[in-house]
């Protein structure tokens, strides 16, 4: 059966991105070691034999050495690691989460201009360690390094720059997340695009990935507005996914960061069957016109938020 375990050790982290959707009271929360390996052990109990380890940024925790350790002795035959590679600026920190058991790590590159990218993580000097930290990952033997770029407003026209220049490193693997209207950037309108804004960039910039040789995936822009792209979608709900946190426990497609809504043009797509819909967040701002229009249909479902003037 397989699957994958989500833990969510914390929301504690050693930067402060302007678009996190983590609060300063969301920061308080961890999981506990003993915890985690108990988490651990009735994941293995059901079949998981994939476990991600994420949070926050669990590479703050002195702890994850051993949990990595724990998941590996108890069998989990891939260990992923999701980090913004500050910590792995040291080498010798990415040899010990490979010796400890890790085979995949995913890092946060955000964007890839250094004053963009210090601004947007809001701390200074950042930038030489998170590139350091990816080249070292890159170095390192890991078998997956998959660099995540986040798709707002103020990093859209970087996009296919930062995909060539992700590829020049030797980045072969590249996701990307559309931002999130979600709890600690709940209020910030100014950073959500329209996805038909977005698109012929989006466009752009997954015909640079193919021409590199990157794998690119596209999170939650729906299959009908991605067009001939449709192949670059990403679901990671499709899959059996458990996801742990300091709250819950629940299947991923139930996550707040997931497509939950179906409008009434979806009906009679060819992708409807495993589409997973479209965010509640996306739908408040922007209602669901751009997947009427894509479906030569007329709106059903006007904004209940107020969009950004001139978006």
């Amino acid at each position: 059966m397989g699957g994958l375990l989500d833990v969510i050790l914390g929301y504690d982290c050693n930067v402060a991105c302007d678009y996190c959707t983590i609060t300063p009271e969301m920061r308080r929360r961890s999981l506990t070691a003993a915890e985690v390996v108990a988490a651990l052990r009735r994941g293995r109990a059901l079949s998981y034999d994939r476990v991600s380890f994420t949070g926050g940024e669990p590479t703050i925790r002195g702890d994850l050495l051993g949990l990595v350790r724990a998941a590996a002795k108890l069998g989990f035959a891939d260990i992923k690691v999701q980090t913004n590679g500050l910590v792995l600026a040291e080498a010798a920190n990415v040899q010990r989460l490979v010796d400890a058991g890790v085979t995949r790590i995913h890092l946060s590159i955000h964007t890839h201009v250094a004053e963009a990218y210090e601004r947007l993580v809001r701390r200074e000097g950042t930038y030489a360690a998170m590139v350091a930290g990816l080249d070292n990952a890159l170095a390192s033997g890991v078998e997956v390094v998959v660099a995540d770029l986040i798709l707002k407003r103020d990093t859209l026209a970087r996009l296919p720059a930062a995909i060539a220049w992700l590829g020049e490193r030797g980045v072969r693997n590249v996701d990307l997340w559309y931002v999130s209207l979600t709890d600690g950037n709940r209020d910030n309108l100014d950073s959500l695009p329209r996805m038909t804004e977005a698109m012929p960039i989006v466009r752009e910039s997954l015909k640079e990935a193919r021409r590199r040789g990157i794998r690119a995936r596209s999170l939650h822009i729906p299959r009908c507005l991605l067009g001939d792209d449709a192949g670059h979608a990403y679901d990671p709900g499709a899959d059996r996914v458990m996801v742990v946190t300091p709250e819950a426990i629940f299947e991923l497609h139930e996550s707040k960061l997931a497509g939950h809504v179906h409008v009434p043009a979806c009906e009679g797509c060819e992708h409807r069957s495993y589409c997973p819909g479209i965010r509640p967040d996306y739908l408040e701002v922007y209602g669901d016109a751009e997947i009427a229009g894509a479906r030569d249909q007329a709106p059903a479902r006007a904004p209940t938020r107020l969009p950004i003037v001139g978006a």
